[in-house]
């Protein structure tokens, strides 16, 4: 023990030797830039044209003795660093404007220089109406679309104009970061779009913590090799500007239908909640509430991340369950089909999707017997026969709680669903009636059950989907419900959630729909058929709408 002591003191006192020292390090010569020179090129300057071409850029290039970086200040709010000197500013104002520019060279040991001018430059370029819906002429807060699947995803950034406009990488799922402290600070934020004068501001209030791409922790201080919550306070309000989009999508001649092509530049490092090492965003699609961006992954320009945004704050508490029976079927009279609730769809042709079944009203195809309706699919020689029940023109509703319950049946190539279609749908064609797909399955997939909705802009090989994975979707009774709302459409299987999708005014999801049940064999969805697949049935106990 007393040597211990010993050597502690021993190593204390050398400490205090080494604390003690004379500092002698050196930073090398300390030198003020001088000669600070700034040329500027306005782009498109002609003399029939002296404010350039209406883009509103212009080139600048500093340079000065001794200086090692340079910053540009400029009156619009924004601000930029330009390590080498040059740099090329959009100016996004309308119209002829003049601004002010301060260039700040800085030498070692942040000795700096400075010199302001003046530059005048065109912009043609406006999208008052995209200011006026993010802040509805003064403020206006958003929020994640957490319940709306594909709020957050990833897709490339390549040449491929046909996959350059959704997220076909990745869609996170309904209030997928939600319950993991890891995770869970993205549905804190709150952005504040407002109005200064005519300057757009941005502020983002994320509660003291931003959720991080994982190859950007370092700039929170964290490491790992996966997304993390961490400590990064945003508050601030950044100045922020539009300018038009020069992105892949541009390049699509259905660029329309994808891209406002606007882009959303936030000054000072300001970025929408995720955290991706970039600033700028194009938006893709904006209404009064429901706002779509995209953005080019900072250090990683092969990937594009999406965003939704909405203006109505996340929350997981389900809606106000619909209760008053309307509308049902238990099935309990042995025979055909109740012909006051159901009629058929009939014949072949692919239906749209390829399909191989003929549908028929043979009760060798469907049939109610034992307390359920059986659609059953067969093979009949070298085809195969099925059935297609529909309630239009019986039955026809608006909003409710869907509920049924069924056994699926099995074989690669099965295609069961309970779904249903906008009752417009001969005068407003699909997609622009809408689709609702209560309860999807394939025999290729087992067990994993899909809920979709499908109307312009996302349909094919881009809806809104989830899906759940059971146990024994074919071999046992489970029950299936969809709660469509006015605000949300919530899809469930045995009460456990796997899709929420936010119903809005700018989506067909508020008209009349009516029910449809089938079991499809292969097609676009379906799949390859087993050849040895023979028949199999979907077997439906009850269904039931509330109100």
């Amino acid at each position: 023990m007393k040597k211990i002591i010993i050597n502690i003191v021993s190593i204390f006192a050398l400490l205090l030797m080494v604390n003690c020292q004379e500092d002698n390090f050196s930073f090398g010569s300390i030198d003020t830039p001088t000669n600070l020179e700034v040329t500027v090129e306005i782009v498109g300057k002609t003399a029939e044209f002296p404010d350039g071409d209406g883009s509103g850029k212009i080139k600048f290039t500093s340079s000065a003795d001794n200086a090692i970086s340079y910053k540009y200040i400029f009156s619009d709010g924004t601000s930029e660093n330009a390590p080498s000197g040059i740099l090329e500013k959009r100016f996004t104002k309308p119209r002829v404007n003049t601004y002010t520019v301060t260039v700040i060279a800085s030498g070692r040991g942040g000795i700096t220089t400075n010199t302001t001018l003046e530059v005048t430059v065109l912009s043609n370029f406006t999208d008052d109406e995209a200011v006026q819906l993010l802040t509805g002429g003064t403020s206006k807060k958003w929020y994640w679309s957490a319940s709306e699947r594909g709020h957050l995803g990833v897709g490339p950034n390549n040449n491929d104009i046909a996959i350059n406009y959704y997220a076909n990488y990745y869609q996170a799922g309904a209030f997928e970061k939600a319950g993991s402290p890891n995770s869970s600070c993205l549905y804190d934020n709150e952005l504040t779009f407002s109005l200064s004068g005519d300057q757009l501001k941005f502020n983002l209030d994320n509660g003291g913590r931003t959720f991080f791409n994982a190859a950007f922790l370092s700039v929170g201080g964290g490491s790992g090799g996966e997304d993390l919550c961490l400590d990064y306070a945003t508050t601030g309000e950044k100045t922020v500007t539009l300018s038009p989009s020069e992105s892949v999508i541009m390049t699509n001649p259905e660029y329309l239908t994808q891209t406002r092509g606007t882009m959303l530049n936030i000054a000072d490092g300001g970025f929408m909640g995720y955290y991706i090492g970039q600033s700028s965003y194009e938006i893709l699609s904006i209404t009064a509430n429901r706002l779509v961006v995209r953005a080019v992954m900072g250090g990683n320009p092969a990937l594009a991340w999406y965003h939704i945004f909405t203006t109505t704050p996340p929350n997981q508490t389900p809606e106000t369950d619909y209760t008053t029976l309307a509308w049902s079927d238990e099935f309990n009279v042995d025979g055909a089909p109740d012909p006051t609730k159901w009629g058929y769809d009939l014949g072949a042709g692919g239906w749209g999707n390829s399909e191989a079944q003929t549908y028929t009203n043979s009760s060798n195809n469907v049939i109610v017997q034992g307390g359920s309706l059986k659609i059953t699919a067969k093979k009949e020689g070298s085809g195969y026969t099925s059935a297609r029940l529909k309630s239009e023109g019986k039955y026809d509703f608006t909003y409710g709680k869907i509920e049924f319950k069924a056994k699926l049946p099995v074989g690669g190539g099965t295609w069961p669903a309970v779904w249903s279609l906008g009752s417009d749908y001969a005068t407003n064609t699909w997609p622009g009636c809408g689709e609702i797909d209560f309860m999807e399955h394939k025999g290729n997939a087992p067990n994993v059950i899909h809920g979709t909705l499908l109307y312009p802009g996302h349909s094919g090989c881009n809806p809104s989907t989830s899906t759940l994975t059971i146990a024994n979707a074919s071999t046992e009774f489970h029950v299936y419900k969809t709660i469509w709302s006015p605000t949300s459409v919530k899809f469930y299987v045995d009460d456990v959630l796997y899709h929420s999708f936010a119903n809005n005014n700018t989506v067909p999801f508020n008209k009349d729909f009516f029910l449809i049940m089938n079991v499809a064999m292969g097609g676009t969805f379906g799949g390859t058929i087993d050849p040895a697949f023979i028949e199999s049935s979907m077997e439906v106990d009850y269904i039931r709408v509330y109100q």
